[in-house]
């Protein structure tokens, strides 16, 4: 059994017992939450899909961490004018374990 999801703008297909990354949710670490937002759901050959969602499945997950992902380096130049930028990011995350997928 698997789900399609959709949270932080992004899509993840997950699998209960999975861990998965997303972008950074207002939850602690160690909490639970439910995932409302769940676009297809495979049951075998038995497949459900939403439009947009399906309203009465929910993904439950529990939030393992928060970190930062490595930093990636931003560099800008332009030839001939003595003009250099160089910066860094990194973009925050949390870890989610996929408990169950509820239909």
């Amino acid at each position: 059994m698997y789900a399609v999801i959709k949270t932080g703008g992004k899509e993840y297909k997950v699998c209960p017992g999975d861990l998965v990354r997303v972008e950074r949710l207002d939850a602690e670490a160690g909490s639970d939450l439910e995932i409302p937002d769940v676009l297809m759901v495979a049951d075998g050959a038995k497949i459900t899909v939403g439009r947009p969602v399906i309203e009465s499945a929910k993904v439950c997950a529990q939030v393992v961490e928060h970190g930062r992902a490595k930093k990636v380096l931003i560099m800008k130049k332009k030839r001939r004018k003595g003009y250099k930028v160089k910066r860094g990011h990194r973009q925050p995350y949390s870890t989610l374990k996929i408990k169950e997928i509820r239909v």
